[in-house]
């Protein structure tokens, strides 16, 4: 039942308002710039106008939803930092003592955390939405059941619900999760027939040895469980985890609920292809903040058909990127807003008619 739940709750998912969309673009046209001369700031600014159905939109009241969960395959020796940091950074989130969560202090954004699977005690301020302490070790039997990836992937579209009901305009999707750059890379290879050592990096930092070992684990895993590339609960509850499942059902909420999605490094960008896959109408609703020094991040920018924003060499996770990304959607909603048309300036735009044809004819000018 659960199941059938969730593929009606997908089936439901609206696509981008059409109408609002030709509207923006034609209110780029008028705006006293030469054409395309914002960039990604102009595209931003159509397709936010596809999601809010206004031609005008908004992105002021931002907020990151950091799920957070431990796994297995740590036993491993995939990561050089203590399974027990998931537990205390979750806690130092709510506190605003984490690169992502100073930022988004400064800025104004909120922060919500979701235990979805810490291996520990729910620590005060964090939303307990546990399932169980960690999932199992991927190198040797499922990460977790069926079920308990849907019930994951309910977490993540009730964090968008409840960011609709707070008036959250852009939300962001970070994790916490030691071991997780290791289980991204064995669901980015499960999905798209890539090889374990195209998709896994070093992570936090690894050792030569223990790098190949890494790697290893990863083709293990995907050798050992055989996920189906077309079934993505299958992919996940055999080598994701419930961090990932987690995002994935916030990217799809985001879609449902008509809010900007904004995707943060590596991880996050894995989630954001398992819900793509699941929902494809989620590709409107997402935006890629940082391009992630992982070497799947790439793959997963490619499958995903969008290139990141910004390229600040950054890997900390947690959702760190999204809160650059937030100024940069605001920054395209304000002059989508705030410019003066070429009417209003009394500029007479017959200057632009040679690069509006040129442009018309798919030749740069």
């Amino acid at each position: 039942m659960l199941e059938q739940q969730l593929m009606e709750y997908i089936a439901a998912v609206p696509d981008l308002d059409r109408a609002a969309m030709a509207q923006a673009a034609r209110r780029q046209a008028e705006l006293a710039k030469p054409p395309g001369s914002l960039g990604k700031l102009e595209e931003y600014a159509v397709r936010l106008a596809g999601l809010t159905g206004q031609v005008c939109p908004t992105a002021d009241v931002c907020r990151v939803a950091v799920f957070a969960a431990d796994n297995g395959v740590v036993a491993e020796g995939v990561s050089i930092t203590p399974p027990g940091v998931t537990l205390r950074q979750s806690a130092q989130m709510t506190r605003r003592k984490t690169g992502m969560s100073a930022m988004a202090d400064f800025f104004g954004d909120s922060v919500v955390v979701y235990d979805v699977g810490i291996a520990g005690r729910t620590p005060p301020a964090v939303v307990d939405c546990k399932l169980r302490h960690g999932t199992g070790n991927i190198a040797v039997e499922p990460a977790v059941t069926r079920r308990e990836a849907i019930e994951a992937v309910g977490v993540g579209l009730e964090a968008a619900r409840q960011a609709k009901r707070d008036g959250v305009q852009a939300l962001g999707i970070g994790e916490m999760g030691i071991g997780n750059t290791t289980t991204s890379a064995a669901v980015l290879a499960a999905l798209t027939g890539r090889a374990a050592f195209e998709v896994t990096g070093r992570g936090a930092g690894l050792t030569d040895a223990a790098f190949a070992k890494k790697k290893e684990v990863v083709a293990r895993a995907l050798a050992r469980h055989k996920p189906e590339k077309t079934d993505v609960l299958d992919v996940l509850c055999k080598v994701g985890g419930l961090d990932i499942a987690a995002m994935c059902g916030a990217y799809i909420g985001c879609a449902g609920e008509r809010i900007a999605a904004v995707a943060d490094g590596y991880i996050s960008a894995v989630a954001a292809l398992c819900a793509v896959r699941l929902c494809p109408r989620v590709q409107g609703a997402l935006f890629l903040s940082h391009a992630s020094c992982e070497p799947g991040y790439a793959v997963a920018a490619q499958e995903l058909g969008q290139e990141p924003c910004l390229a600040l060499n950054m890997r900390l996770g947690e959702g760190s990127g999204c809160v650059l990304l937030f100024r940069v959607l605001q920054a395209a909603c304000a002059a989508m807003s705030g410019m003066a048309t070429f009417a209003q300036a009394a500029i007479d735009e017959g200057y632009l008619a040679p690069l509006r044809g040129a442009d018309a004819d798919g030749v740069t000018p």
